[in-house]
């Protein structure tokens, strides 16, 4: 079976980001004839001697950046060697939040640039939201490299200032690498471009489809997230008591011990069940029902977690958060935070500081954080929950936060303080 990739585009607005994503669905041959019949079609209506690709995206961004829908679109494709999930973002500024979306459970992100502009703002401000999140690796696509007559001495200079930035957030130079590509003609997409030979990498797909992905985090602490309590009480099933889920993090098995969280209660998995029959093991992304040896009060919101490897219980969370919402965050703000199957009411603390992606400092102390700032909170929570730092588990360290009049999301929060 071949191994699955997620990964996320980022980019500013114009650098062909639309063209690249249908580029790599035309030549991997997932799109549909009576989709490149239409885009065909279209294309001749525009005086175009060949198919414009980008109008196989186009449409839904369109839609998005009127303001229809903030909601990131996802490809999927695939190749002999891997199977793709793609987070397509649209690149205005005032949509660096979906790129928050779109990238919070990436693998990997290609970041555009146009070869004519180099590294911009959005670029920068983008590597930063990328590091932030942790995504593990980054490709620099320098595209419309015919533009500039497949000139090495600009696609190196681009390269090399990213790579100096990507370095001070983080990135080691391994994780970053550059392409010259022309998405409108194909070069170094797909197939090599002969018009590059100064350029011996990888094509933007070879590296797809060969880059280390680090395997679900089966060996992370076990994390199970309530979602529903299962008691038929029929004549078959008169005491059948289970707890339904998705598994957030780690691997479970019969016999392990466990606890119930924030509660504190211990107990023994006896038996792990689906729709197809038990099972023996069941690792993250596996939704199942779980049997404990003992029977506890349970209820949808609770964590049942690794009894050897339990996560922080706590009323207080130092986070960072993304804005999201035209509404300005101010200190003493009520608000719902949203973890895991658990919504609790919380009281926005202290504004600690504020990211400038730009700068790659923080401002200490701001008043407010505004739409698409990244800041460092406190929230005080009016029930204790058991989350973990972002880092070591990022499904039970990410939350929402919710506005509790319209139910609106104001912000992604994760736990921990991911900048200095």
């Amino acid at each position: 079976m071949s191994s699955l990739l997620r990964l996320a585009t980022a980019g500013s607005v114009d650098d062909g980001k639309s063209t690249l994503v249908g580029r790599l669905l035309y030549d991997t041959k997932s799109v549909l004839a009576d989709q490149l019949d239409a885009v065909t079609r279209a294309s001749v209506d525009k005086g175009l001697s060949t198919p414009d690709l980008s109008l196989l995206v186009d449409g839904l961004r369109s839609e998005r950046e009127q303001g229809i829908t903030i909601d990131v679109a996802y490809r999927y494709f695939a190749t002999p060697k891997r199977s793709f999930v793609l987070a397509d973002t649209p690149g205005h500024v005032q949509y660096t939040r979906n790129t928050v979306t779109g990238a919070s459970t990436a693998q990997l992100a290609v970041l555009l640039v146009d070869a004519r502009k180099g590294v911009i703002e959005q670029t920068r401000r983008h590597a930063a939201v990328l590091a932030l999140l942790g995504v593990p690796n980054l490709v620099l696509a320098v595209n419309k490299i015919d533009l500039v007559g497949y000139d090495e001495a600009t696609f190196t200079v681009i390269a090399e200032e990213f790579a100096g930035h990507a370095a001070s957030l983080g990135y080691e130079r391994g994780s970053v690498l550059a392409v010259p590509v022309s998405a409108l003609v194909g070069d170094n997409v797909a197939e090599r471009s002969d018009k590059t030979p100064w350029y011996l990498g990888p094509t933007l797909l070879e590296h797809l489809e060969t880059v280390p992905v680090a395997p679900d985090p089966h060996d992370s602490p076990f994390r199970f997230p309530v979602q529903y309590v299962i008691r038929p009480r029929t004549a078959d099933h008169p005491d059948y008591r289970g707890y339904a889920g998705q598994i957030a993090a780690g691997t479970v098995r019969p016999g392990d011990e466990i606890v119930v969280l924030p509660q504190g209660l211990r107990s023994r998995v006896e038996g792990i069940d689906t729709a197809d029959g038990p099972l023996a093991e069941a690792v993250a992304g596996a939704s199942v029902t779980l049997l404990l040896a003992h029977d506890l009060d349970i209820s949808r919101g609770d964590l049942i977690a690794a009894a050897d490897r339990q996560p922080e219980v706590t009323d207080e969370i130092a986070a960072t958060l993304c804005w999201l919402s035209a509404k300005a965050l101010k200190p003493g703000a009520r608000v719902l935070v949203k973890h895991g199957t658990r919504t609790v009411q919380a009281i926005v603390g202290e504004l600690h500081a504020r990211f400038d992606e730009q700068t790659l400092s923080s401002v200490d102390d701001p008043a407010t954080l505004e739409l698409n700032d990244i800041g460092r909170v406190t929230l005080r929570l009016a029930e204790a929950i058991g989350v973990d730092d972002y880092g070591v588990s990022p499904r039970t360290g990410a939350f929402l936060v919710i506005d509790p009049k319209d139910g609106d999301t104001l912000a992604a929060g994760l736990v921990g303080e991911r900048f200095a």
